[in-house]
């Protein structure tokens, strides 16, 4: 016989409430007494001296006792192992008198066959109606699940430190390669640099060097490459190399910077543009006074800092320098400078002057960085850096981005009797 559609619902209905009818029959069946024994957790209750008067048969399960075993025979403190005693005798049970309750903490229990379960305990003590302690109840919940978690999450954090690690040292070695491992002796010049690096996890942009060109000239970069990372120490590396190779074949400041710029902005004229800051300088003696001439190109970067004999200190502007890389054809200028005897002149990175102070939202800036060089001058190239490493150490942590600073002097005849 076929059903109507209201027959086939009527029919769905009376299936519903049938297993209705069965859950409810079900819940009914389901005394306290087998809520309390077959629970997801572990219940037991035991005297104030800790020996066990009632557990229920999820507890027994897990630890493979018999229930005759342990009631009336065992103390709590007999289920745990000798850490987990120790720290019930010690901690655990005090602050229980103390407070009367205690949740949440870690112990471990030991089987019957001598396995161990980590659990999370809550006790409470029960008093009566005058406020007498009568017994403790205690709960039970199986941790071995979270023990898992906590253990390879530990795993992972391990190992996650040991990547940082090596991590670290790469960058540290990628970061040695970019700089020159020493400086060029210059006959008649006190040479000294300084690298601050802002964080071990990251290569920074900066770079400096000094070597010597043709007819007894001398040419020297500092520069700052815009980003991090590997992308930026890859910029880096070609900049410096460019820098050396184009003051080989034409030593004039903006010719190497033009060179350079023509270099970049061919690599990198795509959707990722790479450019840099640098300042570059053209270093010639000056037999005559003891000196030496120094001819400077800057592209972009901040301006060069004269600390004088007489103790005067001023900032030498290098005019219309372009960003390098950044256009085609970047607008260089050059301007030119007499080094004496007593004299430094100081190269730097921004992440000097954008230094964070301790005044919220301060920068260092230019103006402090000349007041410093007035305070500072006259001095020779190694005090110079030593005291602007002592001012980035000064700053600490508000030096978030790297530093790089290279100082080159003219000695005076009588720089002993003024050390």
């Amino acid at each position: 016989m076929c059903r109507t559609g209201d027959e086939h619902d009527a029919a769905a209905s009376e299936d519903r409430a049938s297993d209705d009818s069965a859950v409810f029959s079900a819940l009914l069946e389901d005394s306290a007494e087998d809520l309390y024994e077959n629970a997801p957790c572990g219940y037991l209750s035991t005297l104030l001296d800790g020996k066990i008067a009632k557990i229920n048969t999820t507890l027994l399960n897990w630890l493979g006792h018999e229930r005759d075993d342990l009631v009336g025979r065992r103390r709590f403190s007999d289920l745990l192992t000798v850490g987990g005693r120790l720290y019930h005798e010690t901690h655990f049970a005090p602050l229980l008198r103390m407070r009367g309750e205690i949740s949440g903490i870690a112990l471990e229990l030991k089987a019957a066959d001598g396995s161990r379960l980590p659990v999370l305990v809550t006790s409470t003590v029960k008093t009566d109606g005058d406020g007498r302690p009568l017994l403790i109840r205690t709960t039970v919940f199986d941790a071995r699940d979270r023990r898992a978690y906590e253990e390879e999450l530990l795993r992972a954090r391990k190992e996650s430190e040991r990547e940082r690690e090596r991590l670290r040292q790469l960058a540290t070695a990628l970061q040695r390669t970019l700089l020159p491992p020493a400086l060029a002796n210059v006959p008649g010049l006190d040479v000294a640099a300084h690298y601050h690096i802002a964080s071990v996890d990251e290569v920074g942009g900066d770079f400096y060097d000094l070597f010597p060109l043709a007819d007894g000239t001398w040419g020297m970069f500092l520069g700052d490459v815009c980003g991090k990372g590997v992308d930026a120490a890859a910029v880096t590396s070609l900049a410096r190399y460019t820098l050396r190779a184009a003051a080989v074949y034409d030593p004039d400041p903006a010719a190497v910077l033009g060179n350079l710029n023509t270099v970049l902005n061919h690599e990198y004229n795509g959707i990722d543009p790479r450019f840099c800051t640098v300042v570059f300088g053209l270093l010639t003696p000056d037999g005559d006074h003891g000196g030496f001439r120094i001819t400077l190109a800057g592209g972009g970067h901040p301006a060069a800092l004269l600390l004088r004999a007489d103790g005067t200190a001023a900032y030498v502007p290098t005019p219309g320098g372009q960003l390098i890389g950044a256009f085609p054809d970047a607008h260089i200028s050059t301007t030119t400078l007499r080094l004496d005897p007593g004299d430094t002149l100081i190269l730097y990175t921004d992440g000097l002057t954008e230094a964070h102070t301790a005044i919220a939202g301060d920068r260092y800036g230019d103006e402090a960085l000349l007041d410093f060089g007035r305070a500072l001058a006259p001095t020779t190239a190694q005090r110079g850096i030593t005291a602007i490493r002592d001012l980035l150490d000064t700053l600490g942590a508000g030096v978030d981005d790297d530093a790089a600073v290279l100082a080159v002097g003219v000695p005076r005849p009588d720089r002993e009797e003024h050390q």
